[in-house]
């Protein structure tokens, strides 16, 4: 029978439009395919066809840690029983884990559900989300972020009316152009970026392991039971509600992963069974190409790997945690310091001539070699017992 293919409605590129932007480079940017729809769509840009506010990115302005106030917003999801679709799933024999609650999973099932929480958000959580874009804290589970992923990507929302209602509010006032700017960069730039990446490299982009990790999930992966507080409340949060933010995913549990040597395939299947809006196109080139650099390079230009300095400046988690942030060695000394160096140090082949890690090399040749030599013993202890921390 004839037939036809139209693409979707539901993002702003054809399917293999990022793959005949990038051509044959070996590296692609995300930047790159972001000014290319902004200029292509006229998102916000000025008269003169330059971009508003005389910048393309305003990531910079978007690293603020959360002090606490503004409030975080009240959750204006709709509230959904599940409690009997859990005792089919459970009474179907279906090997699953956690124990949801009845108001849990509090998910749009309608696109009229779906328009509210967009408004919602524009109205409550916009104004804000630019600056503490980046934060994380354990007094809040979602601070200013939209938690539209899930309607987005099961199309109950389309990425051209989010990204129309959050411009409209900048314009109208409404918003800060840096909070608005955020939003775009994460629907028009990442969205479709890593959409881009999973069409043209896929099936064996699933198979990457540039770095060649193998270790398993600790066994807190299932739980949240570790004494490192940011990875209990990150995990645990994300085993409750089927979300985390972008920055607990790769910069708490994913930077973990990385660091510690996890096997990114163990890691990929975790995050695509765990999240509610985890689909493989979005899932699944963010866990191996931007998570565990994975692919060697090609989707970002650096590995995302942090110490606990980084948790530290960007959130509260390191207050009451039972490991101390400013140790790098000994049972005290937070695993995430040694782990971070000793990530380095192994792999200082591949990584020493890559510019954007300069520093950190200088950094850790200005160690004396029995600092070294001490942080590579603990990083290799930490790993050969992860299920301990």
């Amino acid at each position: 029978m004839p037939c036809r293919m139209a693409d979707s409605e539901h993002f702003y590129t054809a399917r293999g439009e990022a793959a005949a932007l990038f051509g044959a480079r070996r590296q692609w940017r995300q930047e790159t395919l972001y000014r290319h729809l902004r200029r292509q769509h006229g998102i916000l840009m000025d008269e003169n066809a330059e971009p508003a506010g005389g910048r393309w990115n305003f990531d910079a302005d978007n690293r603020q840690r959360w002090p606490g106030d503004p409030p975080e917003p009240d959750d204006a999801r709709p509230e959904h029983d599940h409690s009997r679709l859990w005792q089919t799933i459970v009474g179907a024999g279906v090997a699953s884990f956690g124990q949801p609650q009845a108001d849990a999973l509090r998910w749009p099932l309608n696109r009229a559900e779906a328009l509210a929480q967009l408004h919602a958000f524009v109205e409550q959580a916009l104004p804000h989300f630019g600056a503490y874009q980046d934060a994380m804290s354990p007094r809040a589970r979602r601070l200013f972020h939209s938690l539209l992923s899930f309607a987005l990507n099961v199309k109950m929302l389309g990425p051209r009316e989010t990204v129309d209602a959050a411009v409209a509010a900048w314009r109208e006032g409404r918003a800060p152009l840096a909070a608005v700017e955020g939003l775009a960069r994460q629907i028009l730039g990442w969205r479709e970026y890593v959409r881009g990446v999973y069409w043209a490299k896929m099936p064996g982009y699933r198979d990457s392991n540039a770095l060649a990790h193998s270790l398993p999930l600790p066994r807190w992966f299932w739980d949240g039971d570790t004494g490192m507080r940011c990875l209990a409340h990150a995990i645990g949060q994300s085993l409750a509600d089927a979300y985390a933010h972008h920055i607990q995913r790769l910069m708490v549990i994913g930077n973990f992963g990385l660091i510690a040597g996890l096997s990114p395939q163990a890691l990929h299947e975790w995050y695509l069974g765990v999240y509610i809006d985890a689909f493989e196109w979005v899932e699944l080139p963010n866990t191996l190409g931007m998570s565990q650099f994975a692919d060697g390079g090609l989707l970002g230009s650096k590995p995302y790997a942090g110490s606990a300095a980084y948790i530290g400046r960007m959130g509260d988690y390191c207050a009451g945690c039972r490991y101390r942030p400013k140790q790098r060695v000994g049972a005290d000394a937070c695993p995430f310091n040694a782990l971070y160096w000793g990530f380095f140090q192994r792999h200082r082949a591949r990584l020493a001539a890559n510019p954007r890690l300069a520093l950190v090399y200088r950094q850790l040749d200005k160690l004396p070699e029995a600092e070294r030599a001490a942080i590579a013993a603990r990083a290799a202890a930490l790993q050969s017992d992860l299920d301990a921390l």
